[in-house]
């Protein structure tokens, strides 16, 4: 279909992007809007549903809910994995909760309609009570959901006519190839409930716009090399950084791996080049090799760090559209997902992910308690964010307010989800929605307003 076909064709968006650096304040609250993206975006996008470490045996499950969907992704007796719709085939019950082993199969609590973990229907209770036309074999079985694995994840997907994973999630897949995404897993796994519309939630995450007002403690002068008043000082440069990755390993819990903070403290008395340039990447060099060497001396599968330097990989945040993130930085990584809860509601999870020797043998993930956002455990910066994002909400429902003022230099990735969701919401083919989706799920700081071209 012509891209000119395809905009005749599109059904009519509420407070649509009209402007890209003009962000209505409705679609952040509005119920019909919400429910909007209930029937045309999660409906239609792949999404990631659970760690492959929380299933790692025949019959484990983990149940993923998006809205008023429950899904069961299950490892089957032949170590796939598989996913199905949760409800039975009799009355809707739904068949499991949480995670687990389903040693028998899935039981209904009901009824007592019984399933292998292929979801095959292997029996019914007083069979010969129900019609013929209630008994057709491809009719008893779970109806199944679309999934993939990738990254060490199961995503699954309600469109049976959707693209491929690959497709939609590139160039983030490639880019986490590389860094051996499949090799990380689970250390610790928390959740947040945030009083806030799940794109509010992301946008605070998108933009380092905010940071120095935000997480002034990782404003560290000598680490960006000279002061406007002062001769570079290569020790004061060392110095700085190891303070930063400090802050970035408590503030966030993790997303510097403590390990990789004691390494940098190893190095710091390194003899650097005088020069400011020269100094910084030497030092980036060295800790770059020493972070690969010591995790490699521990069997773990961890990449070239120097070569994702080469390659322009060694970022730290790559977006999957619509809502998930990883951000590695050294040996390891944290990831968030974010799902909406209700117009206004938000369950915000996050995941330290690392490395361990393969075939180590760890302990399946414990599914966190949803903390509210203003709970005392958690990490500085986190709270930080948090701290903001409730204020937002209400403000955007002020009278006077209309819009967001997004910045075309700092603020342009947020447009460009914006305006990838708005192409989902007009009901367009997902063929389509392709190069919307590849502009989007890259790192995201300081991208520029695109033309989407649909």
């Amino acid at each position: 279909m012509a891209i000119a076909d395809r905009k005749r064709s599109a059904l009519p968006v509420p407070f649509a992007v009209e402007v890209p650096d003009r962000i209505r304040a409705e679609r952040y609250y509005d119920p019909d809007f919400y429910a909007l993206e209930a029937e045309q975006l999660w409906s239609r996008v792949w999404q990631m549903a659970c760690r492959l470490e929380e299933i790692p045996e025949p019959r484990d499950f983990a149940e993923y809910e998006i809205l008023d969907q429950s899904i069961l992704v299950v490892r089957t007796d032949d170590g796939e994995v598989r996913a199905f719709q949760n409800a039975c085939r009799h009355r809707g019950v739904k068949l499991a909760e949480g995670r687990g082993t389903c040693t028998r199969g899935f039981v209904c609590p009901f009824h007592g309609w019984c399933y292998d973990p292929d979801g095959t229907n292997t029996a019914i209770p007083q069979r010969r009570g129900f019609s013929e036309h209630n008994l057709v074999p491809e009719d008893l079985d779970l109806t199944p959901v679309r999934c993939e694995v990738w990254g060490g994840s199961a995503w699954i997907n309600l469109d049976p006519d959707a693209p491929p994973l690959r497709a939609c999630i590139e160039p983030f897949a490639s880019a986490l190839d590389a860094w051996k995404m499949e090799s990380l897993r689970t250390e610790w796994w928390y959740a947040a409930r945030l009083p806030v519309n799940w794109k509010l939630a992301i946008e605070a995450f998108v933009e380092m716009y905010h940071v120095v007002q935000t997480h002034p403690q990782l404003i560290i002068p000598t680490r960006f090399g000279l002061r406007s008043t002062e001769q570079f000082d290569p020790q004061a440069y060392i110095d700085a950084d190891i303070q930063y990755l400090r802050a970035m390993s408590e503030g966030m819990a993790g997303m510097t791996h403590a390990s990789d903070v004691r390494i940098a403290e190893g190095l710091r008395n390194t003899v650097l080049p005088a020069d400011p340039a020269e100094a910084m990447a030497t030092w980036n060099r060295t800790l770059n090799d020493a972070v690969v060497q010591w995790h490699r001396e521990q069997a773990h599968d961890v990449p070239d760090l120097n070569a994702l330097d080469a390659l322009g990989l060694n970022l730290t945040f790559f977006q999957c559209f619509p809502n998930t993130f990883v951000l590695p930085m050294y040996s390891s990584a944290s990831a968030y997902r974010f799902r909406p809860l209700g117009p206004e509601e938000t369950c915000m999870e996050i995941w330290s992910l690392t490395r361990y020797p393969d075939g180590e043998e760890r302990p399946k993930p414990t599914p966190p308690e949803l903390w509210e956002c203003d709970d005392a455990r958690w990490p500085p910066i986190p709270a930080q964010d948090f701290s903001n994002l409730p204020k937002q909400q209400k403000g955007l429902h002020a009278r006077g307010f209309e819009y967001m003022r997004l910045s075309t230099r700092l603020e342009g990735h947020i447009a460009n989800l914006h305006r990838t969701l708005d192409g989902f919401l007009a009901g367009l083919p997902s063929e389509g929605l392709l190069p919307a989706l590849q502009s989007v799920n890259v790192y995201p700081f300081e991208q520029p307003m695109l033309d989407l071209d649909f």
